[in-house]
């Protein structure tokens, strides 16, 4: 996804009309701007060095969330619809800094779990950028509900929205495609998990971008997501336990979104 493509998609014509007098109607030439007549250049998108880590965090807004009932399914998907929509408030104004107007994700749910061998079988919920739509894998949520204290469930499946809406900014930045590519052309399987582990850390330190926005409860809110998602387990695709913990308290920390420059990362940041 080109950035310039998507900046020059969105301007309205900026000329004034000229006052017509020909019989007929307007002169529809009169309201064309010449200069995009032509269809823009592909941009650059540098993972490193993206005008998307120059703009500030987003301040928080309000988000009422109903509480979760892990056993409905309708329960979920009103909770995951109404995170969706906070978190669409929140990046409003990284993506305007940026005059990008990306349509919102599809928020929707999923009684089937992925058909895998891998740690991916275990999904808890994923992004399709070609869809762009959002999947909360219902069986799997359900099963990790069982080990989260219920007055802690709804800020652990909101870090989890959090996080995959990180891949939907992504997307729309650009940023998601040139992962993609990268990982495809990679030279040996270690740079192609490189490429994956820095994407995913990303989305985490937006999780944490996410949680500041969007929760009123202080610090202590970093305590129950890392307690129960980053407290052990390293995982090939999404980091180590410390590297997860280390990128999503700094989503909540920084004041721009500099912070969550994991592509320009050391290398022992994104292990």
């Amino acid at each position: 996804m080109a950035l310039v493509a998507l900046i020059a998609g969105v301007v309205v014509v900026a000329n004034t009309p000229r006052p017509q007098t020909t019989p007929g109607g307007a002169d529809l030439s009169a309201y064309r701007d010449q200069e995009l007549h032509a269809r823009p250049d592909p941009a650059e998108i540098d993972l490193v060095d993206h005008p998307l880590y120059d703009v500030a965090m987003p301040p928080a807004v309000e988000c009422d969330l109903p509480g979760l009932d892990v056993d409905s399914d309708t329960s979920w998907q009103t909770f995951a619809q109404e995170a969706g929509l906070c978190l669409d408030d929140l990046w409003a104004p990284v993506m305007e800094e940026l005059r990008l107007v990306p349509e919102s994700p599809e928020i929707t749910v999923s009684d089937e779990g992925l058909d895998s061998d891998t740690e991916d079988s275990f999904t808890l919920a994923y992004y399709e950028s070609d869809r762009r739509t959002i999947t909360v894998v219902l069986p799997n949520v359900r099963e990790v509900s069982s080990f989260i204290p219920a007055q802690e469930r709804e800020v652990v499946w909101l870090a989890l929205m959090g996080h995959e809406y990180a891949h939907h900014v992504q997307d729309a930045t650009g940023i998601l495609r040139v992962s993609h590519d990268l990982r495809r052309t990679a030279g040996s399987e270690d740079d192609e998990m490189d490429t994956l582990r820095r994407t995913e850390l990303q989305a985490e330190c937006m999780a944490g971008v996410g949680l500041r926005g969007l929760t009123t409860s202080g610090g202590e809110v970093l305590d129950v997501v890392n307690r129960h998602f980053n407290d052990g387990g390293d995982l090939d695709t999404h980091g180590s336990a410390a590297s997860r913990t280390h990128w999503l308290q700094e989503g909540w920390d920084r004041e721009t979104v500099a912070g969550c420059n994991t592509y320009g990362a050391a290398p022992h940041q994104v292990g």
